[in-house]
């Protein structure tokens, strides 16, 4: 006989997520027993970038237990010894195949069931991946992907199998900046493959493109633009040793990382609650369509209030900001108490070699790019305005002290006039500073 469970709360997902509405759990006050987390993975939550980044240093690389939630804010860790001590369940290496949100049931994939009174979705994405498209030759191994920690230690593994060998990345995306960096700073031959006519195109504009692919050519990596990987060969041991394009350039290949994006895993919830623009339809405290049933960080479609209209954001921020709001929202409603409405600002960054950038705001209108975005400067610091209907809605800055970071995101939540875009220009990081 399966056995069966009932918890108050159970948070569905093991990420970033799932980490920071424990640790919120925690502070509200919860009762032993009271809380569970169902996780497919084996360890308990943690920092997802850090797969991305310290992970895969070749000196002092990062591993777990230095990594969990809530360190990647300045946050406690939460070790599996934490959730011990507060009675939260740690439910690890369990696939929920059936949620059932009218019997408020969630069914393992060896027919364990576990019953709720309030569910929060926190299951994130899942890679695309280019057996998806039937890719010839997709299957041979070492053509990795990078989303969870198994993946970072067969990457890891593949590396160190493939000593000094020669990496292609598929993609020119955030993973594909990522990884690139991290395969050659590990004495890869790196050539990074994508489609489109510079990286990054969903945030980058050319000219902020222009400074990271002369950089990253500076550094000996390879960029291939305007075509894909239409298959793969492989030797007698089923290693890939070759990626064919679809231009008809053929490269060698010990290692080929994919990144072309992910896709938020809300399938266990199909016709069961509403969804929008690829996510589950919240409110404002990130409550479904289905009361009592919560979705938080990548598959959540929210009123995201400064452009008043709802967005799906797939960032760690998010994921951190999220979980929290709608802890604190569950609780409150248990009160008889309110909670302000998500007032959130969108926010990416990455880093890489020496690099450093960060984006706040909306990438949408005029573009103004300002400074030096020569990818020999020394010391490069640059950035890029965006102007709509008058007003700066977007900030995009490479080499920003800590100070000049937070001038920016005031600049994007202000959103302040400008009359002239070409004296923007000219002013360039000055008027976010003396906002």
């Amino acid at each position: 006989m399966a056995s069966e469970k009932h918890f108050k709360y159970v948070i569905l997902g093991g990420g970033v997520a799932a980490g920071y509405a424990a640790r919120e759990f925690g502070k509200q006050g919860v009762q032993p027993g009271e809380l569970a987390i169902i996780s497919k993975e084996s360890v308990a939550p943690y920092e997802r970038p850090a797969l991305s980044k310290g992970y895969l240093f070749p000196q002092n690389a990062a591993r777990l237990p230095g990594f969990h939630t809530c360190v990647g804010s300045g946050g406690e860790k939460l070790l599996p010894e934490w959730y011990t001590e507060k009675g939260i369940e740690l439910i690890l290496s369990m696939e929920i195949v059936k949620a059932d949100l009218a019997s408020k049931t969630l069914t393992s994939a060896d027919g364990a069931t576990f019953t709720y009174e309030t569910l929060l979705i926190a299951t994130g994405s899942s890679t695309i991946k280019l057996t998806d498209f039937g890719v010839q030759g997709a299957e041979s191994n070492n053509i990795l992907y990078l989303r969870e920690i198994d993946d970072a230690d067969k990457l890891v593994a593949a590396m160190q199998a493939k000593k000094d060998g020669k990496a292609v990345v598929v993609g020119g995306g955030y993973i594909g900046l990522e990884l690139s960096a991290a395969l050659k700073i590990n004495n890869f031959d790196v050539t990074m493959v994508y489609p489109e006519p510079w990286c990054m195109p969903r945030l980058f504009t050319a000219g902020i493109a222009h400074f990271y692919e002369g950089y990253y050519a500076s550094k000996g990596i390879n960029i291939v633009k305007g075509t894909v990987a239409s298959g793969f060969d492989a030797d007698a041991n089923g290693d890939v040793s070759v990626v064919k394009l679809k231009d008809g350039r053929v490269l060698d290949a010990d290692i080929v990382i994919v990144g072309v994006g992910g896709r938020p895993l809300t399938g266990l919830f199909k016709g069961q609650v509403e969804e929008e623009k690829g996510g589950l339809k919240t409110d404002t405290f990130f409550e479904t369509s289905v009361a009592g049933v919560y979705a938080i960080g990548d598959v959540a479609t929210f009123p995201m209030k400064l452009y008043d209209e709802p967005r799906r954001v797939e960032h760690v921020d998010h994921a951190r900001k999220s979980a929290e709001q709608a802890v604190k929202a569950i609780k409150a409603k248990e009160s008889g108490e309110s909670v302000a409405e998500y007032d959130y600002l969108p926010y990416f960054y990455s880093r890489s070699f020496d690099v450093a950038w960060q984006f706040y705001g909306d990438n949408v209108g005029e573009t103004v790019l300002f400074g030096d975005n020569d990818p020999a400067a020394a010391k490069p610091k640059f950035g890029t305005y965006w102007v709509k209907d008058g007003k700066v809605i977007g900030v995009f800055l490479e080499g920003g002290s800590a100070d000049e970071n937070q001038a920016i995101a005031k600049v994007a939540r202000a959103q302040p006039p400008v009359d002239d875009v070409e004296a923007l220009g000219k002013e360039g990081l000055d008027f976010a500073t003396k906002i």
